[in-house]
Parts: structure tokens; sequence; C-alpha cells
């Protein structure tokens, strides 16, 4: 009998466990899966060894962008950054290759970043983040991937997603003129930008969910799914965000998320410039991020954003772009 036509397929985790210890040379291994979203993420482990093992959708992610992103982290990790790393096969090869039923998937091993997530980052922790940021964008400003990744300019992350997600906003219509009307504000804004801006490759959703702390105080950077050429100040962007959300929903005070910030900066600083005018610019590189992300999650609504992705999603987004607009350069000053 003939597959019917498919999307998006889940991989078996027994299979893919079986394959993986014939390609990595491993054995007693266990893999289950942990996230099914914008890619698949196995875990891949046995007593002595932990591994995260990543499939990518082609509706996502085109073969090209896989092999940058493998390109950009193998250099981030032969440079001395504390990045998780692809890890290649017995034969030498980065990428694995299935025949799923959508069609051909790709998928790469990496190193398991040891530790956990830390939310509530004391000063120590912050050091460490502002001085290992500022290291990866050294190396991020100064390399030429072979393979293209995304570029974040002011079409890729304000004007094509506010043309994109017009359709989500039937009877929603003041929600979208809000959105339209302020892009046309932020991108005068973005106009002023100068060549203080720093540009390179950035990791573009720089936030704690993506690095892990151990109990050492060591760090490891991953997720690097969506990074991309662009301005390096959306990763001090997206890590205010995360101050800023802290702030809004009540758990930290204002000062206090104003106070850890700061010494990111300060920390970001010993390692690398920072000019005023970046920050300064954050209230509209934020808005650029949400916008951004709408988009990406209306255009992949069928794959994995059904579950929160309708009219109260969007009406609360937006009022959250709006406070975002109101308050964020108070949090800055």
């Amino acid at each position: 009998m003939e597959i019917f036509p498919t999307q998006y397929s889940t991989l078996s985790s027994k299979a893919l466990n079986i394959k993986l210890q014939e390609s990595y040379g491993l054995s007693h291994t266990t893999c289950r899966l942990l996230i099914r979203n914008v890619s698949d993420t196995y875990i891949i482990e046995n007593t002595a060894e932990k591994y995260i093992f990543k499939i990518y959708r082609d509706a996502h992610r085109k073969l090209e962008e896989i092999k940058g992103e493998v390109e950009l982290l193998t250099i981030l990790f032969e440079k001395g950054a504390k990045v998780s790393r692809p890890i290649s096969d017995i034969c030498g090869e980065m990428l694995q290759v299935f025949n799923a039923a959508e069609g051909i998937r790709y998928g790469v091993l990496f190193s398991w970043a040891q530790g956990g997530v830390v939310s509530a980052l004391s000063e120590q922790h912050l050091e460490v983040i502002g001085m290992e940021m500022a290291a990866i964008h050294n190396i991020a400003s100064s390399i030429e991937l072979s393979h293209q990744r995304k570029a974040y300019s002011m079409n890729t992350v304000i004007i094509d997603p506010i043309k994109v997600i017009e359709p989500a906003f039937a009877g929603l219509e003041n929600e979208y003129e809000y959105l339209r009307n302020t892009a046309l504000d932020v991108i005068g804004q973005y106009n002023q930008f100068d060549g203080e801006f720093s540009c390179g490759y950035c990791h573009f959703d720089f936030l704690p969910k993506n690095f892990h702390f151990t109990n050492a105080g060591e760090i490891t950077f991953f997720d690097f799914d969506f990074a991309g050429k662009g301005l390096l100040a959306y990763d001090i962007t997206s890590f205010f965000i995360h101050y800023f959300m802290e702030v809004t929903y009540g758990k930290i005070t204002e000062q206090q998320g104003r106070d850890a910030f700061k010494a990111f900066i300060a920390n970001y600083r010993k390692v690398r410039p920072l000019s005023d005018k970046e920050i300064n610019a954050i209230p509209y590189l934020g808005f650029g991020f949400w916008v951004f992300y709408l988009g990406f999650q209306y255009e992949n609504f069928d794959d994995w954003s059904n579950f929160f992705f309708g009219p109260k999603f969007l009406k609360d987004r937006v009022a959250l772009i709006k406070k975002w607009m109101e308050t964020a350069h108070l949090l800055l000053s």
C-alpha cells in the first residue's frame, strides 16, 4: 500500500537507538524523545555517556542551513567557546540521513550540556554569562561561514513577518493595526542605526532556557537553531527580555531586573565593546524579536504551535508587546 503523504513524522526512539549505536559505535544506550517541536530532540545515553540528538524538519531547516549550524558550532568549539558541539560518527560524518514518511530528514548528535537551567541568576552567573557571550561574539563577528544561514535584517525581522501574520488577526484588527503602526515607527529607528552596531552570527534566542550551569559555575550554551547573521545586539536584547518577563510577572522587582542586566553588561564589556547606542536600541530590537517569532509561529502552525496559537494568544501577545514598548526603556535606565 502506498504511504499517504505526510508533513511531519516522529521517528521511533527504539529504532533510532539502534541506528545511532551503529553509526557512532555506542553500546548499551537508551533513547527517548525529549521534545517534539521546532526540531525533534532525543536523549541518548548509557551509564557513562549522554548526548542530544536533534532531527530537523525540512519545512524549517534546509540542508544548507543545517550544515551552517554544524559549521558555526564546530568553529566556536574549536576556538574555545563554551558550546554544545556537533559530534561526527565513526565514518567522520556529522549528519545522519533518514528516509522518513514525509521525505528525507537530517539529524545531528550533540554533546550533552552538563548542569541545568538557572533562572534566578546570581552575580557569579552573570559574570560568566556576560564574559562568555562576549567571547562567542568575538568569534562570531570575525568569521564567514561557507554555508548560508538566515540573515536578520529589517525585512526578515519586521517587514516580512508583519505581512505574513496579517491573516491570523482576522477579528483582531485593532491589535494588528497597532503592530503595523508600531512597525513603521521602529523601522524609522532602524534606519538610524550606524556603524557602531556590531554584526556577526547571533544566537537570536539568548534566554536562560538555552544555557546550562553546573554546580561549579561552568556554562554551556546550546540550541543555535535560529543562529543567523545580523546585529549581535539581538543577543543582548533577548537576554534583556528575560528580565523584562521576570519583572512583568512579578518574580523580581524592577530594581533587581535593572541591576542584574547592568551586571551582565559590565561583564560583557570586560571582553568585548558594547556601545550605549546598541543598548538604547534594545526596545526597537525587541519589537523585531517579538514580531519575528510571531511570524515563525504562524507559518509553522500546522506542525507544532496549534495548541496555543489562537485569538487569545495573539491578543495577549500584542498586549505584552505594548507593555514592552511602553516600559522597556524604563528598565534600561
